[in-house]
Order: structure tokens, then C-alpha cells, then sequence
């Protein structure tokens, strides 16, 4: 009878720690799903930032662009209207406006 009873006991202990294998199995498996899930978000939001940065990298190049075109625009006025009349270029009495207080311009 005690031969029974410790089989019994030992095959009762075998599926307390079946379950607790199959519990603990689980629990990893639903901790490694979480982890996973957690490094598609970041990847997502690296993804994310990396596309913005490269749009505003984009939108840098395009204003620098801009400004080297306005940069030119500028001295080939100013070559002109140095061309017509280099003292008003030189003087800053060139921005005197007839009729205002003082006579500059307030630009």
C-alpha cells in the first residue's frame, strides 16, 4: 500500500509540476510576446523619426537653396544699382525719403 501511495504521490507531483511548467511556458511566452511587440513599436517610431528627419534634411537643402538664389539676386541688384548711381550705394543718406520725419526710411 505505501508502494501505491508514493507512486500515487509521485505521479501527483509530476502533474503539479506539469502545470507549473506549462504555466511558467506560458508566461515567458506572453513576456517574449510583450517584448516583441514593444520592439515593432520602436521600430515603427525610428522609422518615424528617421522619415521626418529626411524631410526635414529636404526642406534644409530647399531653403539654402532659396537663400544662395536670393544672395545672388541681391548683388546683381546691387551691381545695377551701383551701375546708376554708386553714391546713393555708398552714402547712407541714400535712404532718405523726401517727406517722412527725418527722412529715412522705415523699413
Amino acid at each position: 500500500m505505501t508502494r501505491i501511495a508514493t507512486s500515487t504521490l509521485i505521479l501527483d507531483l509530476f502533474g503539479i509540476v506539469g502545470i507549473l511548467a506549462t504555466v511558467i511556458g506560458g508566461y515567458v511566452v506572453a513576456k517574449a510576446s510583450k517584448e516583441a511587440k514593444t520592439a515593432e513599436v520602436w521600430r515603427e517610431e525610428a522609422e518615424a523619426q528617421k522619415a521626418r528627419a529626411d524631410r526635414l534634411q529636404e526642406g534644409l537643402a530647399e531653403i539654402k537653396d532659396r537663400l544662395k538664389r536670393i544672395e545672388q539676386e541681391n548683388a546683381r541688384l546691387i551691381a545695377l544699382l551701383t551701375a546708376l548711381d554708386p553714391a546713393r550705394i555708398l552714402h547712407p543718406t541714400a535712404l532718405r525719403v523726401p517727406g517722412l520725419p527725418g527722412g529715412h526710411c522705415r523699413c
